[in-house]
């Protein structure tokens, strides 16, 4: 069985989690969160999709689990309404 290599990508203000696997979509959003942090962005932009709302609910219970989140709330309807969640960082 062959280990899989990291990937490194670069970090933004914005990452969209369709190209990962569900069952990443909670690691990657702390490593996300962890990175955007360091870099002190003070808001970002995660998008999860629309679906059926099962990777929004994973994104929203670590955002709600972090201490540097001061708050979150779906996109403007421009930006991804509820298929997006904008996120303030305490930095």
């Amino acid at each position: 069985m062959e280990t899989e290599e990291p990937i490194d990508i670069e970090i933004t203000d914005s990452i969209d989690l369709h190209s990962f696997s569900p069952k990443d979509i909670r690691a990657v959003t702390e490593a996300y969160l962890i990175e955007a942090y360091k870099k002190k962005f003070s808001i970002v932009r995660i998008i999860h999709g629309k679906g059926v709302g099962v990777q929004r609910e994973i994104v929203r219970n670590v955002l709600s689990e972090t201490d540097f989140v001061r708050s979150f709330k779906n996109a403007p309807e421009f930006s991804g309404s509820w298929g997006s969640t904008i996120v303030q960082l305490d930095v």
